[in-house]
């Protein structure tokens, strides 16, 4: 049996406690007195209940009961004063009080299909908006379907009192038909909003529900038609209503701080969204048509921050993943158009976070990048875009700590993330500088289930088992990364961006699974 409750995955019968992609350190003890909590967490559990099922009647002092309670605590991110999950009752006893889901174990050829990847669902509203069909008839608008879903995710996601399922993890269900009561399940939220988009003749129509997903009760539904000429005051009244329908007592004053500056030229957005849909397999000519889509968009509106920011990741990740002819053309640029993005908005999260982790990779001022990544995160909590970045962010100032932190908490936002596979790798580099090999290792492994084409996890084994000894299963990551980076040697890995700067350990265990240097 799993037990799911806020970012915990509690399993009875591997005796583990997960949070997130990292195992939780328990002691036997502590998980006895874990499980009994959570089985019986229907009624007020007395200190004479506890001795008799995990001391089996022993005389237990209460300081030693105590200090059994502020581990269990402590191992689910709880503590004495706040009492979130372990709740004390005066003279009665312990209650878990935590929200929790059962899952029993059944097998699945897909991750994503398992019920064991369902998180529980948040306290607070929480919604995923799936890919709207496009009934245009015309594949080519396909991209507007999903640049107005995009835009919606966004603009969502600025509320703090909302949890919002990032656009990833959404678009799993692209395409499928679907039960919205599974959809609620395996992304853990409360409401679903599904939708249809029509452009023709200079207009376009949309429709969107909002569902309830436990019982598929439609909160509201509508339609809108506008001018194409009028786009953002489209996206803004289907904002409007969605989260009207959520938060009924949300003011007028926080719908304004959903609008994010968008370019006026709608031609100039329609390329940036085609630049998205290019860049996101960070594949060489992805990059290269990103680049040139996105540059065009920049002449028609040079005031959009958004697509200078993009510009610049497109030189960035040329830098980084070794696709420049001219390496310092291309971080000059990325520099460059990093600044003008600052310049025309330095108040949007996603463009915060954008341009701190392209200084992170080709500058290297942490204080100014952390500083960055934490106001991105500030403005909007609910960015999976933003807490991603940190991740990145923090891993290359030197803190492997928060670094994780920062991505299993992405990865909770991003569920079913089909891009899950850079977090983990993060999370590897990151585990890496803590020592923590085992857990790289399973990092890594989870990473190529997603991925068995990128070379990261595969940098993350080979210095892992190089330091465990396990020298076979080194040379054979070896191989499997050259294959992918056959131009791979450690030097120009090292030239390449600002993220071998703290990564020291990673690099001695390339050399010790004897990388070419």
């Amino acid at each position: 049996m799993r037990y799911l409750f806020a970012e915990y995955v509690f399993d009875t019968d591997w005796r583990e406690l997960h949070r997130g992609a990292t195992v939780v350190s328990i002691t036997p003890q502590v998980f006895d007195l874990l499980e009994y909590l959570i089985r019986n967490r229907e009624r007020v559990v007395s200190k004479d209940d506890l001795i008799g099922a995990i001391w089996h009647g022993r005389v237990v002092s209460d300081a030693a009961l105590t200090t059994r309670l502020n581990a269990a605590r402590a191992a689910i991110g709880d503590t004495g004063e706040e009492q979130r999950l372990i709740r004390t009752l005066p003279r009665k006893g312990f209650r878990f009080v935590g929200q929790v889901r059962e899952v029993q174990d059944v097998a699945s050829p897909n991750p994503v299909d398992s019920p064991v990847s369902a998180p529980a669902v948040p306290d607070r509203p929480s919604v995923a908006v799936l890919p709207f069909a496009n009934m245009s008839g015309d594949p080519e608008q396909e991209y507007f379907a999903d640049g107005m879903v995009g835009e919606i995710t966004t603009a969502l996601s600025r509320f703090k009192g909302l949890f919002v399922i990032a656009r990833n993890s959404s678009f799993t269900f692209k395409g499928k038909a679907v039960d919205i009561k599974d959809v609620g399940r395996r992304l853990g939220v409360r409401y679903v909003l599904e939708g249809e988009v029509r452009k023709a003749s200079g207009k376009v129509r949309i429709t969107g529900r909002l569902i309830e997903a436990a019982t598929g009760t439609h909160i509201w539904a509508d339609r809108f038609e506008r001018d194409m000429t009028d786009i953002f005051a489209l996206q803004d009244d289907i904002t409007l209503a969605v989260v009207s329908a959520i938060r009924p007592k949300l003011f007028q004053a926080e719908l304004a701080l959903a609008s994010r500056r968008r370019p006026e030229d709608l031609t100039a957005y329609d390329l940036y969204l085609r630049a998205i849909q290019q860049t996101v397999p960070s594949t060489r000519e992805g990059l290269a048509e990103g680049l040139r889509l996105v540059k065009r968009a920049l002449e028609l509106d040079p005031g959009f921050a958004g697509a200078a920011a993009l510009a610049g990741a497109c030189h960035s990740e040329n830098v980084v993943r070794n696709y420049a002819i001219d390496p310092q053309f291309e971080r000059m640029e990325a520099v460059r158009l990093m600044r003008l993005a600052l310049s025309l908005d330095d108040g949007d999260p996603d463009t915060l976070a954008g341009v701190a982790l392209i200084s992170a990779l080709l500058v290297g001022d942490c204080e100014s990048e952390i500083e960055m990544s934490d106001r991105a995160v500030k403005l909007n909590p609910n960015s999976y875009y933003a807490w991603h970045r940190r991740g990145w962010v923090y891993k290359i100032a030197g803190q492997p700590e928060e670094a994780i932190r920062s991505f299993e908490h992405s990865m909770r936002m991003s569920p079913v993330d089909p891009q899950a596979f850079i977090a983990l790798t993060g999370i590897g580099f990151a585990l890496i500088e803590l020592r923590r090999f085992d857990e790289v290792i399973i990092a890594a492994k989870k990473a190529l289930r997603l991925n068995p084409y990128y070379p990261g996890p595969y940098r993350c084994l080979i210095s892992a088992f190089a330091y465990l000894g396990r020298d076979a299963e080194a040379r054979e990551a070896v191989a499997r990364m050259l294959e992918i980076d056959p131009g791979f040697t450690i030097s120009a890995w090292i030239d390449r961006s600002q993220l071998s700067k703290t990564a020291k350990l990673m690099i001695e265990g390339f050399r010790k699974a004897g990388l070419p240097e």
